[in-house]
């Protein structure tokens, strides 16, 4: 009789099980709760079946007590990741000015994690407490308390640093998940963040994992921190014969043909001019960090191409020149001569005394009387 009860029970919270999930997953599209869901409800059946028709079974009792207390923690899990998904979904990060969506991501998913941990250690705590050793010896626990949580907090120092740099970085609004970031001198994005170390996405696929106290203890570039958009400079050493406005207006056109470049900044300009060559220097804008390389390197192959075809006397070259019956210069006059800074002059003798410091004396020191 009382397997017959156990199971009509059971098959009945399984029933409302499976209609609370149709109704929760016609509204949420979620179907996270399901299969705990269906843990909880039958052991809970159990647990009534078993409390209306008492057996002298303990240990079994017991047994369905902790995988209640487990099935519970599971389901309030899945409860909360449903509430996290489903607000995450009306926040989206598709768009173009995603920074606000990023950061309120990066929040809430650290929050879910945390939160997550806590339910688990609740749950652990929750079963210790359904042995009674253990309820026994709760006051040698507390009494020892003090020592306890002084080795437990040596021992744990880097992962308690490290779950705190991570509620830092989640609030600080330092870096949030799909920021662009240059770390360690690797470019890449922020994949994933935890409670204890970032992942890093780099630009060749590999990922590069670093604790989050890194971040708030080392300098890092961060590229989306306000914005997408950025600058990005192209250096060419050339010969002194370009001509640069010429070569400024083709870029201008090449610019305006590609739709890598979002229209803000084309600027080209000499910024060096020394020995054989002269530097020029081409300033363009791009909407995200990946256009961005991809112009730099295109402005680079175009202005190449442009002056190899129509001015390759701009080229860099290297130019001798030998003279044939120069005259030997005469030495000049000491009194007259500005070779050094130091020295041969009057001024010089005067500036190598100052910067020289006190000199030793070169006679021999009288003997002590």
């Amino acid at each position: 009789m009382l397997f017959v009860v156990l199971g009509c029970s059971v098959a009945f919270a399984l029933l409302v099980v499976e209609v609370v999930h149709r109704l929760v997953r016609r509204f949420t599209h979620s179907g996270r709760m399901y299969r705990p869901g269906q843990v909880f409800g039958a052991l809970l059946a159990a647990q009534i079946t078993l409390s209306v028709y008492p057996v002298e079974a303990p240990i079994t009792l017991h047994l369905l007590g902790i995988a209640l207390i487990l099935a519970s923690a599971w389901l309030l899990s899945a409860f909360i990741s449903t509430l996290v998904d489903i607000s995450l979904s009306r926040i989206r990060t598709d768009v173009t000015d995603n920074r606000h969506a990023r950061r309120v991501h990066t929040q809430v998913v650290l929050i879910r994690r945390l939160v997550l941990v806590v339910i688990g250690v609740l749950a652990v705590g929750t079963i210790l407490m359904t042995f009674p050793g253990a309820r026994a010896i709760g006051s040698t626990v507390l009494a020892s308390a003090a020592v306890i949580g002084a080795v437990a907090a040596l021992a744990a120092q880097s992962l308690l640093g490290n779950v705190i740099s991570g509620m830092q970085i989640a609030f600080s609004d330092a870096i949030r998940l799909d920021d662009v970031v240059v770390v360690e001198g690797e470019w890449g994005r922020v994949e994933d963040i935890t409670l204890t170390y970032v992942v890093m996405h780099l630009w060749d696929d590999r990922r590069l994992v670093l604790p989050t106290s890194y971040f708030l203890k080392t300098p890092f570039e961060n590229w989306t921190r306000t914005q997408s958009a950025l600058l990005g400079t192209v250096d060419l050493d050339l010969d002194w014969t370009v001509p640069v406005e010429p070569m400024r207006q083709e870029m201008r056109s090449m610019l305006e043909g590609s739709d890598l470049w979002d229209g803000r900044v084309s600027v080209l300009q000499v910024t060096a001019a020394t020995q054989g060559f002269v530097r020029l220097r081409a300033l363009v804008s791009a909407a995200d960090a990946g256009k961005l390389w991809d112009l730099r390197c295109l402005t680079r192959e175009h202005l190449v191409d442009w002056v190899q075809r129509h001015h390759s006397g701009a080229l860099p070259q290297v130019r001798t020149r030998t003279v044939t019956g120069a005259k030997k210069q005469q030495p000049v006059s000491d009194q007259h001569t500005d070779a050094r800074v130091f020295g041969e002059s009057v001024d010089g003798a005067q500036r190598e005394q100052a910067f020289a410091g006190p000199r030793e004396s070169s006679a021999p020191a009288a003997p002590p009387s």
